[in-house]
């Protein structure tokens, strides 16, 4: 498989350098899990050993060179969070909370944002010392949260500074078929359409762009054709693991 150039592969996964920061977006690979998470299942709301999500989660480090990371409980909103509180890098306990939004912004160093997707997509955000990531299906797609996930970023940045954003895997318009009401819903965006399927990922990166991000990159792998490398909810029928896309300032 070639990866797409500005990402790489590292460790199994796919990384990116964006302005500032780094973004990693992982595969089903090098973990631990067995059975239909395996084996890099990083999801919480699944029936997977949770000590083996743990192990799996720890191994982040080794796999891309992530710190300490903080995580959401998604609810397909257009809610992003800023991480302002030093306290979390010192605190597990304060790391292992999970608002329930669908993006997280921060300044803070040492720390990794992280969203989990298995068909959703998951994008990070940087530019001007400042960095954020969201989880982003079609319902997020539709209620903004680009968009705010990039208000905050900008909010937090320096003045005038470039944003850089990249889109990981997701269900691509090759597999994705959807209804009536999410075609409705994306109506202004026909370059999204490909008969009954649509491309998540021109719509997100049309949101971005048209936010003010200098350049977007999209890996543009399809969760639901891969399955040796990632996990989908569509194709496994809701059994199986969550992948994750993460950023951290550099």
């Amino acid at each position: 498989m070639v990866v797409p150039a500005p990402f790489r592969e590292l460790g199994g996964q796919f990384t990116i350098e964006l302005l500032g920061a780094r973004a990693a977006f992982t595969t089903r690979r090098g973990g631990v899990s067995e059975g239909p998470y395996a084996s890099l299942n990083l999801g919480f709301g699944t029936a997977d050993d949770p000590a083996r999500q743990d192990a799996n989660r720890a191994r982040l480090r080794e796999l891309v060179g992530a710190p300490p990371a903080v995580w959401m409980y998604q609810v397909h909103s257009d809610r992003v969070a800023v991480l302002d509180d030093h306290a979390v890098l010192a605190d597990p306990a304060a790391r292992a909370e999970r608002p329930e939004v669908d993006g997280r912004a921060t300044r803070l160093p040492g720390v990794a944002l992280g969203a989990l997707g298995a068909d959703c997509l998951t994008v990070a955000v940087a530019g001007g010392g400042a960095v954020a990531t969201a989880h982003a299906g079609w319902r997020g797609l539709a209620a903004g949260v680009l968009g705010r996930a990039v208000d905050r970023v900008r909010a937090l940045a320096d003045s005038g500074a470039e944003l850089e954003a990249a889109i990981g895997p997701g269900a691509g318009p090759c597999c994705y078929e959807v209804g009536p009401e999410v075609h409705a819903a994306f109506a202004d965006r026909p370059e999204a359409h490909r008969g009954d399927n649509l491309d998540m990922t021109a719509v997100a990166a049309a949101q971005l762009s048209e936010a003010g991000v200098a350049a977007v990159h999209a890996l543009r792998l399809c969760t639901i054709c891969h399955p040796e490398l990632f996990f989908s909810h569509r194709r496994d029928r809701g059994v199986t693991g969550r992948q994750a896309g993460l950023a951290w300032l550099t």
